[in-house]
C-alpha cells in the first residue's frame, strides 16, 4: 500500500512538473514572424490563443478621472494585435490612447502608411488631460503591417502641442456666395452662422417603414453631411459631420487631413441600418475659401458607388 502511494505521489510530482513546463513553452512559442514585429515596433508583447498582442500603455500620463487618480491598467494601455487569416496573411486591429494634440497627427501617418481609421471617440468624462481613443484595421504580411504602423505609434507620447492663435477683431465678411459655390450647394444664415447642409439622397434606407432617403427627408432626420462656418473670410472656423458609407470612410479621412482639417470623431448614429453609416466630425480654421476646399474636397468621395439599398427596419 505505502509502496503504491509512493508511486502515486512520484506521478503526480512527474505531471505537475510537465504541465508547467509545457505553460513555459507555450509562452515562449511566439512564431518567428511576430517576434519581428516586436522587435520592429520595439514593443513587448504576448502570443496567447494564436494572437500577437502588443502593448502601448500610456504610462507616461498621469490620468485623473473626475479628481480621482486613475493607473494605466484601468483603461489606458493601448494596443494592436495581429493574427492569421485564412490565407495566412495577417489581420491587424488595435487600439490607440492618445492625447488630443496627437490624434490627427497619427492619423495623418496610419493614413499615409495604408492602416485605416475606423472609429475615434472618448472613453470617459472628466478625465484630466483628455484621452481619445482611435481604433485601427489593417491587411498583409506581419512585417509589412508593423513596417506600415509603426510611424504612428512613434509619434504617440513625442506630438509638441500647436499654441493656439489667437482670434483676429478685424477682417471681410464671409462671403457665403463664394463659399456655396466652392462647396457646390447653397447653405443658411442664422446670425453669424453660415451653415451648408448636404443630404444622402443616394443612399436606399428605410426606417421601420419610413422612408429615410427620399429628397430633404434624409437631410432633416441627421442622414447627412454639413459644414458650419463662422468668422471671417481670411480667419474663420469651420465644424461639420459627414455621413459615410463604410467603404467611403478612408478616402474622405484622407481628404480632410490633406487639406489641413481636423478629425475630432468617427462613429456611428444609428444600429440596425441598412446601408451601414458612419459618421464622421470634424474641426477646422484658417481662410473661408480654404476651408470650403476641403469641405468639397471630402464632398467629392461621396457617393462614388452604388450602395446596397436597405429594406425595412
Amino acid at each position: 500500500m505505502l509502496c503504491f502511494m509512493k508511486k502515486g505521489m512520484l506521478l503526480l510530482f512527474v505531471g505537475v512538473c510537465l504541465a508547467l513546463s509545457g505553460v513555459s513553452v507555450f509562452a515562449q512559442e511566439v512564431p518567428a514572424d511576430y517576434q519581428e514585429v516586436l522587435k520592429s515596433l520595439d514593443r513587448k508583447g504576448d502570443f496567447k490563443a494564436g494572437v500577437l498582442k502588443v502593448n502601448i500603455p500610456r504610462s507616461d500620463l498621469k490620468i485623473t478621472v473626475q479628481g480621482f487618480s486613475t493607473p494605466t491598467p484601468f483603461g489606458f494601455g493601448g494596443w494592436v494585435a495581429l493574427t492569421k487569416a485564412a490565407d495566412g496573411s495577417d489581420v491587424m486591429m488595435g487600439d490607440l490612447v492618445l492625447l488630443q494634440d496627437e490624434v490627427n497627427p497619427v492619423l495623418s501617418a496610419l493614413l499615409d502608411n495604408g492602416i485605416d481609421v475606423t472609429a475615434l471617440h472618448n472613453h470617459f468624462f472628466w478625465d484630466d488631460p483628455h484621452v481619445f481613443y482611435m481604433h485601427v484595421h489593417g491587411m498583409g504580411k506581419a512585417a509589412d503591417l508593423a513596417r506600415r504602423v509603426k510611424p504612428g505609434l512613434d509619434l504617440i507620447g513625442h506630438v509638441k502641442p500647436e499654441a493656439a492663435a489667437p482670434a483676429s477683431s478685424g477682417g471681410t465678411a464671409l462671403d457665403t456666395a463664394k463659399l456655396a459655390k466652392i462647396a457646390g450647394h447653397e447653405g443658411e444664415q442664422t446670425g453669424a452662422v453660415y451653415k451648408i447642409t448636404v443630404g444622402r439622397d443616394d443612399l436606399g434606407m428605410k426606417e421601420h417603414g419610413a422612408t429615410i432617403n427620399a429628397r430633404m427627408v434624409n437631410a432633416r432626420m441627421g442622414l447627412n453631411t454639413w459644414a458650419a462656418f463662422v468668422g471671417t473670410q481670411e480667419d474663420a472656423a469651420i465644424a461639420g459631420d459627414v455621413a459615410m458609407l463604410e467603404d467611403e470612410v478612408t478616402l474622405v479621412l484622407k481628404a480632410l487631413r490633406k487639406n489641413g482639417i481636423d478629425v475630432v470623431a468617427i462613429h456611428h448614429h444609428m444600429t440596425g441600418d441598412r446601408p451601414v453609416v458612419i459618421f464622421l466630425h470634424y474641426w477646422g480654421r484658417g481662410p473661408a475659401e480654404k476651408l470650403a476646399g476641403g469641405f468639397r474636397a471630402a464632398l467629392d468621395e461621396l457617393g462614388k458607388s452604388a450602395p446596397a439599398h436597405g429594406g425595412a427596419h
